[in-house]
Formats: C-alpha cells, structure tokens, sequence
C-alpha cells in the first residue's frame, strides 16, 4: 500500500505541473492584467508603466511563468498578491478556515441524511417513503445553489427575519460559536440539499443492487432477523461504492462552495478567488488553482486508500501489483 500511495503522489506531479501550465496559459489569454484595473485618470501613463515594470508584466509569458514555478520549486513560496502586496499563502491560509467549515458541515449532514434515507428508500421500493425520498432527491439536485439560496435568504431573512443573511459574524460583534453558528445555517443548508440529493440517489441504486443477492436470501432462510439482515450483511456491502462517491463530493462542494460565498458573502476561498480573477491577480489566482488541484489530488488518493482498507479484494490487487 505504501508503493502504492507513493507511485500515486509521483504520478500526481505531472498532473499538477500540467494544471499550472493551462491555468497560466488561460489568464494570460484573458483580457486585462493588474495594472489596468488601476487605471484611473489620476495616474499618469508613467506610472502605470512603471507598475507593469515591477510586476514583471513586460517580461515574455515563459519568462514569467518560469519566475514563478522557480519560487514555488525552490523556496516553496507562491509569491505576494499583485494588488494587496500579502503572501499568497497568507491570503489563501486565512480564507480556508470558513470555506472547510461551511463545506465540512455540509459534508457530514449530506452524508448522514443520504445514507439512511437510501437505504429505507430502497428497502421500502414503491412505498410512499420511497417516492418521497426519490423526489426530495431530484429537488436536491435541480434547484440551482444560487436560486436556493435567494428563496432561503428571502423567507428566513427577509420575510421572518430569524437569520443572518450574510456574513460570518454580526458586524462588530465578538464571532462567538452561537454567532458563527447562525450565520451558517443558511449556507450549509444549500449545499447539505445538493450532497444528500445526489447521494440519497447513489444508495438507493446500490442497495437494490445488493439486496437482490442469493446471499441475502441464504442469511433470510436461516431465520436472520431482517434488520440484521440489511444492517450486517446488505449496508456494508452495499456502501463500498459510495466511498468512491464521496470522494467526487470534494471538487463539486468546492466548486459550489464559490457561489454560496458569493451569494452569503461567506469570507471563504470562494470571494477570495472572484475577487482574484475580477482584479487579475495573477499570483494569487495560480495559487488558488495549485490548491484546487492539490485538493482534488489529495481527495481521490484518500478515497482509493479508503477504498482498499474497506474492499479487502482491491487492497489485494494493489499488493499484487507490487510484488509484480
């Protein structure tokens, strides 16, 4: 398993060097750079150009490229942000916290209201608890994050003014647990209907699969009570696949993380990168897309390690191939 996960982070650099490569290449093609979002009519062309001098932005794409991935090589540095002058990392460092915690929470909740309601769903087929959690499923999955969002902010906000609507904490407050807990509702809410409804969807298809196995229909004819029956012998089997699912979750909640912070103005990952790209800050946008890919990275090997410790014929197979 070692070998293993070893030969997957080596693997991995390539990628990461590829995402890097790509990302440079489609914002310098995008029009615009940093020092024409100053341009103001107060600033003389002069000055301007001596902007552009200093960030390097006369020099060749390569030229520039190569300044930053020597940085990021050598000294492990990602460089400082072309408008607010921060360490990048600092920037990305400071706004990872919300984001994990709003993601974490959705995550967690997702996952404990899929699971059990797609197994009854499938246990119970073409009862009214199945129909109702196939349809609650659908819902999860159409309604837009953005639109979700609006009609929560307007009936919990606006119209019964129970909840915050935006923000971490209350303006000039302290940002106590009880503050920070109100303020998430409403976002987690959105992204804890779009995890659960996808995933209600992935446990209910894999739990029919498994409950029509002859070795369920053995544990039944050997006088198994039927709650063990689905509990010891169809769940375990029948939640292997779903380990792979969730490690799909990751880039998708971090995706639809950007849009609820937006929408919530959640002081997460998400603002900081429209922030980014609406300033074209150069360095702090090839940070934010290095993290993005190492979290994608990350999150697939975790769930192929997973997947081998709760698989014993995968684990198997890995250490076949390394004795091969």
């Amino acid at each position: 398993m070692f070998n293993y996960i070893m030969r997957r982070i080596l693997t991995a650099l390539p990628v990461l060097f590829g995402v890097t490569v790509i990302n440079f290449i489609i914002m310098r093609m995008a029009p615009g750079n940093p020092v024409d979002m100053l341009v103001s009519p107060k600033l003389p062309a002069a000055a301007l150009e001596a902007k552009r001098i200093e960030l390097g932005l006369n020099e060749p794409a390569y030229v520039q490229y190569w300044a930053w991935l020597k940085n990021l090589i050598l000294h492990g540095d990602l460089g400082y942000s072309m408008i607010t002058y921060e360490p990048v990392t600092k920037l990305i460092g400071s706004h990872i916290g919300p984001t994990l915690l709003i993601m974490g929470t959705a995550l967690v909740l997702g996952v404990a209201i899929a699971i059990p309601l797609g197994v009854f769903s499938a246990v119970k087929q073409y009862s009214k608890l199945d129909y109702t959690a196939v349809t609650g499923s659908f819902l999860g999955i159409s309604i837009p994050n953005f639109f979700l969002g609006m009609v929560l902010v307007y009936l919990f906000s606006i119209k019964l003014d129970w909840l915050p609507s935006s923000g971490m904490k209350e303006l000039g407050g302290g940002g106590g647990f009880g503050d920070v807990l109100l303020h998430m509702i409403l976002p987690v809410i959105v992204l804890t209907a779009n995890v659960a409804g996808r995933n209600i969807r992935y446990v209910r298809s894999s739990m029919l699969e498994i409950l029509n196995h002859d070795y369920l229909r053995t544990a039944r004819a050997k006088g198994l009570k039927e709650t063990l029956v689905i509990n010891r012998h169809a769940m375990r089997n029948a939640l292997i696949p779903i380990v792979t699912v969730l490690g799909m979750e990751i880039p998708i909640l971090f995706g639809g993380a950007v849009v609820i912070e937006q929408i919530f103005s959640w002081p997460g990952i998400g603002q900081l990168t429209l922030s980014s790209i609406m300033s074209r800050d150069y360095s702090t946008i090839m940070g934010l897309n290095l993290m993005a890919a190492v979290v994608v990275i990350a999150a697939n090997l975790i769930t192929d390690v997973v997947y081998a410790f709760v698989d014993p014929r995968i684990k198997n197979s890995y250490q076949g191939e390394a004795k091969s």
